[in-house]
């Protein structure tokens, strides 16, 4: 047995099971030949799919698994807990279970991902060692030699290793074993062969000496930029997501990383962008060559423009505005209003992208600040059953109502949920005695008791 479904496990049945042993433990069990060839196809297609859409740098690791170096890469996606979670659900609509781990070495990132037991693991950077001590030594990925010579000497957990002397340790269990160890741990680099689409636009630099200063690392960007934006317009296409790397003369690598809102080869709106995330950039000792890679791009077609040529005729574009605020604060927090198919206010106005259209608004007049949560009011006076309320107590403060416009009667949603049922709010625009107005509303019809027990609440503010 390779392979085996979550029921399957239940039964008791293991990958490394003989295919007669589990027929004698389960009569009835279904078993579908192995295809390894396939899943090696499924995995290199993930690997692609990855350099297409979260970052330059992927490979497979193993016969059941990816690496996705997010070096500089997971701010486009919200951080790393966010692009997790993203990338989880991506799997599971495949119909595929992950276990994922993002650690500061490819090594502890397999071993807790593997053997963990967290169907996601956040690790700090330089906790490696700590994290992986309890892990068993097939973590480590040594060859079953090792493991038979670590088994002979008592050694069963990585922990156990930390005190054993390298030379030791290299005689007991081999060389490999003390090199795994190491790079599991950060004391030795571990590089990740990236598969490379051919298909992805792609400029470097080789520098005939190191550069540290920021104005040198803006002018081999400005290159790599102009050089990309020939590639986008010989292809007809723009950029929506680009990765610098830089490499250092110690051997290590910075990233820093651009997404667009709206594809462009627009070489100076580039540029500017990149100058932003310049300071993120740690040249060290010296930065000796630079890559400038497009893993997403989209057609980019000519557009026609009006006879008048006149540019007040031209609509705004606000790509270059969102892409800049995106920039300075997080990529997913410019965005707009629109209103959805739903009478309850809660559920009426939702967000979408920057550059995407509204719908449409609903011709009844809605406040400017709705409030997260309706607050109930307190001392309420008002008469049944479709009067505004005359006084009423929001946050200890109390309020005399001048004027009042009402009710807006709004049904609950049936089909969503069973409370909803019978449910009723009377909605009142009232301006309190010092020009403040306010949006409250009465929950019941004032009539059944079945529609609400006739409590007020406030949920909006109006200019």
């Amino acid at each position: 047995m390779t392979a085996a479904c979550p029921v399957a496990l239940d039964l008791g049945l293991r990958p490394g099971m003989a295919a007669a042993h589990a027929r004698a433990l389960v009569t009835d069990l279904d078993v579908h030949d192995a295809q390894p060839d396939a899943d090696r196809a499924w995995l290199d297609r993930l690997a692609l799919h990855a350099v297409a859409h979260w970052t330059p740098t992927a490979s497979v690791s193993g016969k059941d698994g990816l690496w996705l170096d997010l070096t500089g890469t997971t701010h486009l996606f919200g951080g790393e807990e966010r692009f997790c979670r993203r990338l989880l659900r991506f799997l599971q609509r495949l119909g595929m279970t992950a276990s994922i781990c993002v650690a500061g070495t490819p090594g502890a990132a397999h071993a807790l991902a593997r053997y963990g037991g967290e169907t996601i693991s956040l690790l700090p950077t330089g906790a490696e060692t700590q994290a992986i001590a309890s892990l068993p030594l097939a973590a480590l990925r040594l060859d079953p030699q090792a493991l038979v010579s670590a088994a002979r000497f008592g050694i069963e957990r990585i922990a156990d290793l930390y005190p054993i002397p390298r030379g030791p340790l290299a005689r007991r269990l081999g060389l490999a074993t003390v090199e795994r160890l190491d790079q599991a741990r950060g004391a030795r680099p571990e590089p990740i062969i990236a598969v490379v689409p051919f298909t992805a636009p792609r400029a470097a630099r080789g520098l005939l000496e190191p550069i540290g200063t920021a104005e040198a690392i803006n002018q081999v960007i400005s290159d790599l930029v102009d050089d990309i934006a020939a590639q986008l317009l010989a292809r007809g296409a723009g950029l929506r997501t680009g990765i610098l790397a830089c490499d250092i003369v110690d051997g290590s690598e910075q990233r820093v990383a651009i997404g667009t809102a709206r594809a462009t080869r627009d070489a100076r709106h580039l540029k500017r962008m990149f100058a932003m995330r310049v300071e993120r950039i740690d040249p060290g000792l010296g930065i000796e060559a630079m890559s400038l890679v497009a893993p997403r791009i989209e057609d980019l077609s000519a557009e026609a423009i009006n006879a008048s040529f006149a540019i007040e005729d031209r609509p705004a574009d606000l790509a270059p505005v969102i892409d800049q605020l995106a920039g300075r604060i997080e990529p997913d927090t410019p965005f707009r209003l629109s209103s959805r198919e739903s009478d309850v206010p809660e559920r009426a106005v939702g967000r979408i992208g920057p550059l995407e259209a509204p719908i449409g608004w609903p011709r009844w007049q809605r406040p400017v600040r709705m409030l997260g949560r309706p607050e109930l009011l307190s001392n309420v006076v008002a008469l049944l059953p479709d009067h505004p309320p005359r006084r009423f107590t929001w946050r200890r403060t109390d309020y005399r109502v001048v004027a009042g416009d009402g009710p807006e009667r709004i049904h609950g949603e049936w089909w969503r949920s069973a409370r909803e049922m019978w449910a009723v709010r009377d909605y009142f625009r009232v301006e309190a005695q010092g020009g403040a107005r306010f949006w409250l509303f009465r929950r019941g019809d004032g009539v059944d008791e079945q529609t609400g027990n006739l409590s007020w609440f406030m949920h909006g503010i109006f200019g």
